[in-house]
């Protein structure tokens, strides 16, 4: 079993698809024995994310730092809830008890996670997975951008290589898991 770490909105979006495939993805965890990290909030695409998972029979850890326990509204039905004093104790903790990283749609803070998490893969910090759901095309804007700073010199077209994207639930899910398979063992 695996940890999959999603970022993800803590609204649902006005599209529907990403309610779905939070859901969906959120469900193919708990079925196929992986855990979810997360940021721990009861609503949104989090929510939704959360109890399908639960649902499903998956683990589920949520963190959250003590001064968005009421404004992002802890899911208290979680198999358990850390609290922490920060965001960025908050992202650490999430990082540490994960083996892999999982982007769903969301707005500033799951873009900040997301860079943020990257950039320690850049920079060693760690080597596990990253994968974006591209969820009715709404990282393509984004996923283009990062190809134009490659060829305009401004990352490396190796970096870029290490982050990939699919476009449902189900495959993103499998290229995670198909990654983590290839990573040799610690030790």
């Amino acid at each position: 079993m695996a940890r999959i770490c999603v970022y993800l909105g803590s609204r649902q979006g006005e599209d529907p698809g990403f309610m779905a495939a939070a859901r969906r993805f959120g469900q193919c965890l708990g079925e196929r024995g992986h855990g979810l990290v997360y940021g721990g909030a009861s609503v949104g695409l989090m929510g939704a994310l959360a109890d399908a998972a639960l649902e499903a029979g998956g683990e589920v850890i949520g963190v959250m730092p003590h001064h968005l326990v009421n404004r992002e509204q802890a899911h208290h039905g979680l198999t358990q809830l850390i609290k922490v004093a920060d965001m960025h104790e908050r992202k650490a903790q999430m990082a540490e008890r994960a083996d892999a990283f999982a982007i769903l749609p969301g707005g500033i803070g799951t873009l900040e996670e997301f860079f943020e998490t990257w950039t320690w893969r850049y920079l060693n910090l760690h080597d596990k997975p990253i994968g974006v759901l591209d969820t009715n095309g709404f990282y393509r804007p984004l996923l283009e951008f990062l190809d134009t700073t490659v060829a305009k010199g401004f990352l490396n077209a190796d970096t870029r290589a290490e982050l990939f994207s699919e476009s449902t639930p189900e495959t993103l899910l499998s290229t995670l898991e198909k990654q983590l398979s290839a990573a040799p063992s610690p030790g």
